[in-house]
């Protein structure tokens, strides 16, 4: 049998088998065997180059660089994360935000703020932190189509996901924003064929604005960030906002409490959100203790 070589990307893994989109259809994929004694295996994101074995399989020869990973969930490649809130039940949670918005920076995706369930009630004080933290943000309305379309444009061509507590209305929203998914809040998911809060796997769906939306377990925990000991040291670097004033006294300063701070300096000056330096320090205690020893143990 003669084999030919293409270049897709990995859109779901189960069980050692590998499915990759490419312009021809998708192709279950096993991986060659010198992936094990690799540091480095297939995910989800992946652009790898594949042999065709057969009618729609093939074996996965590389994996192409990648532009970022993640661990839980374990995924690589991705453009952009959407972080959705509601206005209440749950009512958005800044540290949740700030949290997430850290570790996107620090992996170069780019965060997306969403407020949704506008037709609730007002967003402006949120807005307003965001906006101000230089964060692209939306307020829209799931069940408002005309907030919509600038929102919808955000999936174009790109590789993103959702995140944000599970009541905030990110299925509502796939749903309001593209027709094929008709997902289904609390049901099982006709498109994902699963329930709520059952996903086991990533996976890439393809919308209609030519990019791949990722159905995840989560982003939950600040410990799934792959190396973690450097997003401890960066820490400050990945709020952005942060960035025109870390020039103080000392070069040693943690932005917590120091005198001559620079970063404490703009935050009692207004020229940083209150709330997002409160999140800050409370993500700096929760790393603090994090040293190579436990890791390695973890």
């Amino acid at each position: 049998m003669t084999t030919s070589n293409k270049i897709g990307i990995i859109v779901k893994a189960i069980s050692g088998f590998y499915y990759v989109k490419t312009d021809d259809g998708v192709f279950e994929c096993k991986a060659r065997g010198n992936f094990r004694h690799s540091k480095v295996s297939p995910i989800v994101g992946d652009r790898v180059d594949f042999s065709v074995t057969g009618q729609n399989c093939g074996v996965l020869e590389n994996i192409q660089p990648r532009k970022n990973s993640l661990t839980r969930p374990a995924i690589a490649n991705i453009d952009k994360i959407f972080i959705v809130s509601s206005y209440e039940n749950p009512a958005p949670d800044t540290y949740l935000i700030d949290r997430l918005t850290a570790m996107a920076v620090f992996n170069g995706i780019k965060p997306i703020i969403v407020f949704n369930k506008s037709d609730v009630g007002d967003f402006e004080v949120f807005d307003r932190i965001y906006k101000n933290a230089g964060f692209k943000t939306y307020v829209v309305s799931a069940k408002k189509p005309e907030t919509l379309k600038l929102l919808k444009d955000e999936f174009k061509n790109c590789i993103c996901a959702m995140a944000g507590n599970s009541g905030v209305g990110k299925s509502s929203l796939i749903n309001a924003l593209f027709d094929e998914f008709a997902l289904k809040t609390g049901e099982v998911s006709i498109a994902l064929g699963r329930g709520r809060h059952t996903t086991r796997h990533t996976e890439l769906y393809e919308n209609s604005m030519g990019g791949l939306i990722a159905d995840t377990p989560g982003f939950s925990s600040v410990v799934q960030v792959e190396n973690i000991l450097e997003f401890k040291e960066k820490l400050a670097y990945c709020f952005e906002d942060f960035l025109p004033y870390i020039d103080c006294k000392f070069t040693s300063c943690n932005h917590t409490c120091e005198v001559g701070c620079g970063v404490l300096a703009a935050v009692n000056a207004g020229k940083i959100q209150k709330s997002r330096h409160d999140s800050y320090v409370a993500l700096f205690n929760e790393l603090k203790d994090i040293n190579c020893w436990n890791v390695q143990k973890g």
